[in-house]
């Protein structure tokens, strides 16, 4: 069984949907109680960075999903603004983040002169990934829905699982120890993102 949590900004069904597509059991909850059993985590996430970090310290979150993250150690995977949230800290509000990963989330600008491509960044992009990434196993020249006008930007290398190009590289995957992290949605990308999944499913 596999956790989805649910802290009100979440693209939910789509999830559980995608898990069933591919055979695995999901359940979607909001109660730290319920939270505190999990034996792997998705932390989804649309919307806004700041109202994200509200939602989880009013529900009684932000302490169990530490617990599991840097504790107890499940793998815990973060889409979209799910992963947003795991760095220190973002362009687009003054909320503290979750900081398990030390980077931060910035706003897509472009350089006068340079191609002014429409924010938010928004289809299918290709996905350069790590020789040495078990997350993308059995994922050739993989292309993965995105939707997003923010992106993070990791302080660590070695965090970096992943990046993509929308007139600049950034960082669209990440990983340390159990957490990683997906800029993209792997729910809205079909067979690569079933297969992403399947990889999840299989790190211990």
């Amino acid at each position: 069984m596999i956790t989805i949590v649910d802290y009100g900004m979440g693209n939910l069904a789509s999830i559980k949907n995608m898990l069933k597509k591919i055979g695995v059991k999901a359940e979607i909850t909001s109660s730290p109680e319920v939270l505190m059993r999990a034996e792997r985590i998705i932390l989804p996430g649309v919307g806004a960075f700041d109202d994200a970090m509200s939602n989880i310290n009013s529900m009684g979150l932000l302490e169990v999903l530490n617990r599991k993250a840097t504790v107890e150690m499940v793998p815990l995977l973060g889409i979209c603004l799910g992963m947003q949230i795991m760095m220190r800290s973002s362009e687009e509000g003054a909320a503290l983040g979750l900081g398990w990963i030390d980077g931060e989330v910035k706003r897509f600008t472009f350089e006068p002169g340079s191609p002014q491509l429409k924010v938010p960044h928004m289809g299918w992009n290709l996905v350069a990934t790590s020789d040495v990434s078990f997350l993308f196993k059995n994922l050739t020249t993989p292309r993965f829905y995105f939707v997003h006008g923010y992106y993070v930007r990791c302080k660590n290398a070695g965090d970096v699982l992943a990046t993509s190009n929308y007139g600049y590289e950034f960082h669209s995957a990440i990983h340390r120890g159990n957490i990683f992290g997906t800029q993209f949605h792997p729910e809205k990308s079909h067979k690569f993102g079933m297969q992403l999944l399947r990889n999840f499913m299989e790190i211990t």
